[in-house]
């Protein structure tokens, strides 16, 4: 590690402070002179919580054929020419409907045996942000979160102001039954036998993406920590932390132990380390991945504004995947 020190949140989020004015710029040309790629994509599926030992053959594939789809969905939007933001929200969408991620359908039990999601949305063109937390019977929190962006003059809302929102703007509202799952209420049940948090943070989804007009945006959504109390709100909604997009830089979106990625900033702090140290986009997650956080802390997917991709998590599984109009498309767990 370099010069990040033991003081590097306070350092990070002086930084966040300093670029808040920054304006954003058109993607530069990539490394070799050419011109960047017209649009690139990166989609997750959470980070820990699968070992190779513990997963049989047919969830694998499941979970391999959900993030194919909605990496799919994506490329034919950007392709289509739709907007990164449009195409984020598209996938991140079809994740929340699936029972295997561990946001909208199949989110998590909180320790009363409810549901309670996070999401939030930011666009790398103007740093427009909106995110919600605490919700519980909003069917899709990313469409969400986008409509306090776009339809409020704030950033975060949340708890039952974020429904009564939700509500007047005509949002799909369910009942928490909706959120159910088999799986997901045994995890609930291991914890409260065992009174901790067990080692089950997959499942939360992200994506990020930059569009032929040189536009990035990033989106979160999960269901948090199994067993959760007291209100407990993690990285996702937190702008900088979980999710961050700068045209100037990156799009990120993390996954892992949201209170660390809280603590370090960990996608505001990438997007800082290529603005002002001159990192690249891959040089700047694996600091951040594997000189700051802690071994099992989580992941990060990253787009460049030069169409690069990052990839990086320091746990065993992050369940990811990525596109761009060169003709990547790859999908991987281990």
């Amino acid at each position: 590690m370099t010069w990040i020190s033991t003081h590097r949140p306070a350092f990070f989020v002086c930084c966040l402070l300093l670029c808040a004015g920054c304006a954003p710029s058109s993607p530069p040309p990539d490394a070799d002179g050419g011109a960047a790629p017209r649009w690139a994509l990166a989609i997750h599926g959470g980070a820990g919580g699968l070992s190779r030992d513990g997963i049989d053959s047919d969830r694998e594939a499941a979970i391999r054929a959900a993030l194919e789809g909605a990496l799919r969905a994506g490329v034919e939007s950007l392709e289509g020419g739709a907007s990164s933001l449009d195409t984020i929200e598209r996938m991140l969408r079809i994740l929340e409907d699936d029972p295997l991620f561990n946001a909208g359908k199949g989110a998590v039990y909180t320790h009363e045996g409810t549901h309670e999601l996070d999401a939030a949305v930011m666009r790398g063109e103007d740093l427009a942000t909106g995110a919600v937390a605490g919700v519980r019977n909003v069917k899709n929190p990313v469409s969400l979160a986008r409509l306090v962006m776009e339809q409020t003059e704030h950033v975060l809302l949340v708890g039952s102001g974020a429904e009564a929102f939700a509500n007047e703007m005509g949002v799909a509202l369910v009942e928490q039954d909706y959120f159910y799952t088999e799986e997901r209420f045994k995890a609930l049940e291991r914890a409260r036998r065992a009174e901790r948090e067990p080692d089950d943070k997959h499942g939360t989804v992200g994506a990020v993406a930059l569009d032929q007009a040189g536009n990035l945006a990033a989106a979160t959504s999960t269901g948090g920590r199994t067993n959760k109390r007291f209100g407990r709100v993690g990285d996702v909604p937190i702008v900088g932390a979980g999710t961050y997009a700068n045209n100037q830089t990156c799009a990120v979106s993390g996954t892992g132990k949201g209170e660390e990625f809280i603590r370090h900033a960990v996608a505001g702090s990438i997007s800082k380390l290529m603005e002002y140290r001159g990192s690249s986009l891959e040089e700047a997650a694996r600091e951040l991945i594997h000189g700051v956080l802690e071994p099992n802390d989580g992941g990060v997917i990253a787009v460049g504004a030069d169409g690069s991709i990052a990839m990086e998590f320091n746990t065993e599984a992050m369940l990811r995947g990525a596109a761009d109009s060169e003709g990547r498309l790859e999908i991987s767990i281990w």
